[in-house]
């Protein structure tokens, strides 16, 4: 299994990116043989902007620009993709927001066409997402958050283009005691994740 493990945070010692880490060592404990490609988008400079020339690539009158098409070479080489991201304002970062934007596009993550049926190109995809929250889960729970989430990310965004989002988790209350934990259940998370089995 190659797994592509993408983050966006612009901090190498954040909680964000000790998360990867950790779900990267919980899949390495797990099977050995699996390699685990990361993408940290902040420190590799990717570009999130959607310009007037992504939305000639998304009216498919020109090809997607080059660090897009090395992107959806990441991703068309991986069997599993793992997104780890603090939530800002119950949602993503913008960083990734716009690598999604620009990379998931027309005539490669699905096929619009206004006189046919949309195809869903990335049915070979299994998708991972873990958010990390600020937050307690009364209040995600109080508000309906972690509801709209799935229904904007798992659905909206993968669920349009064919990939399976096999699990879906928050891990809240990081700005307190929450932390240790997040760390303690990324890397069981990683270990279920590297033996193909699901965790709570």
């Amino acid at each position: 299994m190659h797994v592509l493990l993408v983050t966006a945070h612009p901090e190498t010692q954040s909680l964000t990116h000790a998360i990867s880490e950790h779900v990267a060592k919980g899949i390495d404990q797990a099977n050995a043989s699996h390699t685990v490609e990361f993408a940290h988008l902040a420190q590799e400079g990717f570009d999130p902007r959607f310009t007037e020339a992504d939305l000639a690539v998304h009216r498919q009158k020109a090809k997607p620009a080059s660090e897009v098409q090395m992107e959806q070479a990441r991703i068309e080489r991986t069997d599993t993709l793992i997104l780890v991201y603090p939530v800002y304002w119950w949602s993503m970062p913008a960083l990734l927001k716009g690598w999604i934007d620009r990379v998931f596009s027309n005539g490669w993550a699905f096929d619009f066409d206004p006189q046919g049926p949309l195809i869903k190109n990335l049915g070979h995809l299994r998708v991972r997402l873990i958010g990390i929250g600020g937050a307690d889960s009364s209040t995600y729970e109080r508000r309906g958050y972690a509801t709209a989430m799935k229904s904007q990310i798992d659905h909206g965004i993968f669920g349009y283009c064919g990939a399976e989002v096999v699990s879906s988790d928050l891990l809240l209350d990081s700005e307190n005691s929450g932390a240790l934990l997040a760390l303690e259940r990324a890397e069981r998370m990683g270990r279920a994740f590297g033996s193909n089995c699901e965790i709570g």
